[in-house]
């Protein structure tokens, strides 16, 4: 199968099972909107190291918002609900309270887990915190320098999944550059999705395990040029740049239309192929197989 004069390898992408929650975040302009998300997504590209993998699923409107001031939806992803307990209030702590303005709301509906977040983050109000229910949701006023720091008492947790990827191959450095560029911005105008690593993009991709005890992962070595001829390689011919797309979302259908919409992003002229990364489905039930997504 070719998309114009990329070749897409007849292959699937694995992915696994995660938990995530949808974070509101608002603010009182886009300044420090901006400023929130900056600081409350870093260090969050990947759970081989990281806390939580996270991204920014849309912007809002203040039409949309639960206070009627300019939002972000955040999606946080971690293997379990308990790893979530344990990130998001921190960060939330950390990153969001700390910045001017902020409020924080619960973005998904009623799921069967939940996790604690204004609960928690209260006590720093150190007994001067009051507590608010509004439509059998409750709220946390803490007070801060600037007023009050409004938070919810709880987020639910949905199931999701993380690891859907596609790997790009190019001719050249500005080709692959490009293509990774066309894909991330296709992805990010749909919902439910987010690319957590920097701009979207993994140029290490990893793969399980390694020669080293006691290392989760290590280098994909089978996607590094410079290792062409040392070992089996799975580069096209012509490929001197890869660059992987990874994307988590909120179900099957969520990334199957990303990833679909990155492959047709991403082809053209010196992107000599797209394929994807698994492990033979030994590591995730979920498979993406690029030709039926692009059929």
């Amino acid at each position: 199968m070719k998309l114009g004069p990329t070749e897409i390898i007849d292959t699937f992408a694995e992915a696994f099972r995660m938990r995530f929650v949808r974070l509101i975040v608002t603010a009182h302009d886009d300044y420090w909107l901006d400023a929130a998300v900056r600081e409350f997504c870093g260090y969050a590209s990947s759970v081989i190291a990281c806390d939580a993998e996270i991204g920014v699923e849309r912007h809002l409107t203040a039409t949309e918002t639960p206070d009627g001031r300019p939002g972000v939806a955040l999606l946080v992803f971690g293997f379990s609900a308990e790893a979530l307990t344990k990130a998001v209030p921190n960060r939330t702590g950390q990153c969001l309270m700390t910045c001017p303005t902020t409020a924080v709301f619960n973005g998904l509906a009623a799921a069967e887990e939940r996790v604690p977040l204004g609960k928690h983050l209260r006590f720093f109000g150190d007994g001067f915190q009051k507590s608010k229910r509004l439509d059998d949701r409750r709220y946390w006023r803490i007070p801060v320098m600037d007023g009050e720091f409004l938070v919810e008492e709880w987020l639910h947790v949905g199931k999701g999944i993380g690891g859907g990827n596609l790997i790009l191959q190019a001719a050249t450095l500005e080709a692959g550059v490009a293509a990774a560029r066309r894909a991330v911005e296709s992805i990010a105008e749909l919902p439910g999705v987010i690319t957590p690593f920097p701009g979207g993009i993994a140029r290490s991709g990893s793969k399980v395990g390694s020669r080293y005890p006691g290392l989760a992962a290590s280098t994909s070595e089978a996607y590094c040029p410079t290792l062409r001829g040392q070992v089996e390689s799975q580069l096209h011919p012509a490929c001197n740049y890869a660059y992987e797309v990874v994307v988590d979302g909120i179900d099957e259908a969520s990334i199957s239309a990303a990833l679909a919409t990155a492959a047709r992003a991403a082809a053209g002229d010196g992107v000599v192929a797209i394929t994807a990364g698994n492990y033979g489905g030994k590591l995730g039930k979920f498979h993406f197989h690029l030709h039926q997504l692009l059929a």
